[in-house]
């Protein structure tokens, strides 16, 4: 048998363990001391173990995090794929949904923003629902206001409206997204009538409330039908989600 630790002096050796294991209550203070030399002595020798245990834990975490995220999509899908205070771009019969929480003052935003246009350009069949998740002060609040009002007095014009504002450089908030929205020839006087109204307000609220469900602490975040995707993990990743996502449609998973 192999020797745990250093060698076990011949006038007093070690008593073994039993194969079934040790009820540590039931030992004394010296027994103890004895497994606890062991176990630090095989620590000390074979270190990777460690290293190996904390790559298990963070394994096990992450498939429990998986797990919760595919369930609180499950339950939570009409609203996280159809609400009818949404923007759809793209395909709105398309055969695949990527949705995006975004914040107007988010740089990782602003350069996912291309990769958004990108696969609108390259696929034909994707759906993409945007969520305005203001996160980063009440600059981004204000702007996502004037945003979903947008959305609501004239939602022809919010997917241009949405591309100027995420383009701009420096703080976006309320007075900036006026500007831009006059910019575009919208009616800004209703805007402003909508943007401190009950449907925007609920729309927010919405979001705010599935992202909680969804865990979601940052922008932007992205959901599939089969995931939850954090932070801007570029357009080929992307690519890459929306590619399982077809290919569980035709296979099991």
């Amino acid at each position: 048998d192999a020797v745990i630790g250093e060698a076990a002096s011949e006038t007093a050796p070690m008593t073994p363990m039993p194969a079934a294991g040790i009820d540590v209550a039931q030992l004394n203070d010296s027994e103890r001391a004895e497994i606890e030399g062991m176990i630090r002595n095989y620590l000390l020798a074979n270190p990777e173990i460690i290293r190996d245990a904390i790559n298990e834990l963070q394994r096990k975490e992450d498939e429990a995090e998986q797990i919760a995220a595919t369930k609180a999509i499950a339950d939570n899908a009409e609203a996280i794929f159809s609400s009818p205070i949404d923007v759809v771009l793209g395909n709105p019969d398309g055969d695949v949904t990527l949705v995006e929480f975004f914040d107007y003052n988010c740089t990782y935003c602003r350069r996912a923003h291309a990769d958004m246009k990108q696969l609108i350009e390259t696929d034909p069949k994707l759906r993409i629902v945007l969520k305005e998740f203001p996160i980063l002060g009440d600059g981004s609040v204000a702007a996502a206001r004037v945003a979903l009002a947008v959305l609501v007095t004239a939602p022809e014009k919010y997917a241009a409206f949405q591309n100027a504002l995420i383009s701009e450089k420096g703080q976006a908030d309320g007075e900036r997204a006026m500007a831009v929205a006059e910019e575009l020839g919208l009616d800004v006087q209703a805007l402003s009538a909508a943007r401190d109204g009950p449907e925007v307000t609920k729309a927010i609220n919405e979001t705010y409330e599935l992202a909680a469900k969804l865990n979601l602490t940052g922008t932007p975040s992205y959901v599939t039908e089969r995931e939850v995707v954090v932070g801007a993990v570029g357009y080929d990743a992307l690519k890459a989600k929306i590619g399982d996502v077809r290919a569980c449609a035709t296979a099991a998973c």
